[in-house]
């Protein structure tokens, strides 16, 4: 969708503006779990029972040969999960887990960030997934004296989402389903790339927040997904992965377009260009595009929907 150019307001004239509770999630959401130890075997089960993997933050964690009781504690693992079939095995979420309809029924453990540990444990899961999305070293030690598995992903460009996607789905025995569904995924994304690689990539500011202003920074998967819809982020070197930006560093970044990432659970949060973008080519240029949230900042198999939204935006001459 194409935004015709704005007045930009100051928070004062009672422009709605992104809440510090969404900014907290975000960056939440990308900070790493620092625990290292093995995860317990559930009690009473034997080694013949049990297997051994290593999540993506590189920890040891010993699971039921077959999970009947999940925890998601992440909306993008939520739809990972109903995507496995294994949606009836899903027996807590969070209060974001919105997508598909069914998640909105299964019972609350509490939001992404404040999870009740509590409430957790009385759900007695065999496995709690947590993307790099959640909780720190204190709440995993809690669930390994339950003998309650910690599962962690961290995917960092499209490939790896992939990778999560096809992971989730041998630990629930769905890998011939997985394997499915990530052919069709990449296949899509290939077609992206077909398309846009003979046009000239566009220079893209995508905004995360409006005030305080955060966007991407090189190790987000955003930054590889912007690159796939033909453009190049110019925040691409920027360390982290959801950096805070000065508005002289916005006001130097000159992009051609900036990428608003809005609707969605969000609402009509994020929905305002910042400020210091009102002299960039982008804006002068009425190329603001607003763009379903959760198709871009839940990694999971929506992705490709916001890498094609993206690329029509971007470049829709080769779509025609």
């Amino acid at each position: 969708m194409i935004v015709r150019k704005q007045n930009i307001t100051s928070p004062r004239n009672g422009r709605s503006r992104i809440s510090q509770r969404f900014i907290a999630g975000i960056l939440f959401s990308f900070a790493l779990i620092a625990t290292t130890s093995c995860t317990k075997p559930e009690k009473n089960l034997s080694k013949a029972q049990t297997r051994q993997v290593t999540d993506e933050a590189g920890r040891r964690v010993i699971l039921p040969t077959k999970v009947d009781r999940i925890v998601s504690l992440a909306p993008n693992l939520t739809e990972i999960v109903y995507a496995m079939g294994a949606g009836e095995r899903l027996v807590g979420d969070t209060t974001y887990c919105d997508y598909p309809e069914a998640a909105k029924s299964v019972a609350k453990v509490g939001d992404t960030m404040h999870p009740s540990v509590e409430r957790i444990i009385a759900l007695k899961p065999q496995i709690v997934l947590v993307s790099t999305a959640s909780q720190l070293e204190a709440f995993t030690k809690q669930l390994d004296e339950q003998h309650i598995a910690v599962y962690v992903t961290n995917p960092r460009n499209l490939d790896e989402v992939f990778r999560s996607i096809e992971t989730l789905g041998d630990l629930f025995g769905s890998h011939d389903r997985a394997a499915s569904l990530v052919a069709d995924l990449r296949r899509r994304a290939a077609a992206v790339a077909a398309a846009t690689k003979p046009t000239p990539p566009v220079r893209i500011f995508y905004q995360v927040s409006d005030s305080p202003l955060y966007t991407i920074g090189r190790e987000a998967y955003l930054t590889d997904l912007i690159r796939r819809a033909g453009g190049v982020s110019v925040t691409a070197d920027v360390p982290g992965a959801f950096p805070r930006f000065s508005d002289e560093a916005a006001l130097a970044s000159n992009p051609d377009a900036i990428i608003l990432p809005t609707g969605g659970s969000m609402g009509n949060a994020n929905s305002t260009v910042a400020p210091a973008f009102k002299g960039s080519p982008a804006v002068l240029n009425n190329r603001i595009y607003k763009i379903n949230e959760d198709h871009l900042q839940r990694p999971g198999p929506r992705l490709v929907d916001g890498l094609e939204e993206m690329a029509r935006a971007l470049h829709p001459e080769a779509f025609k």
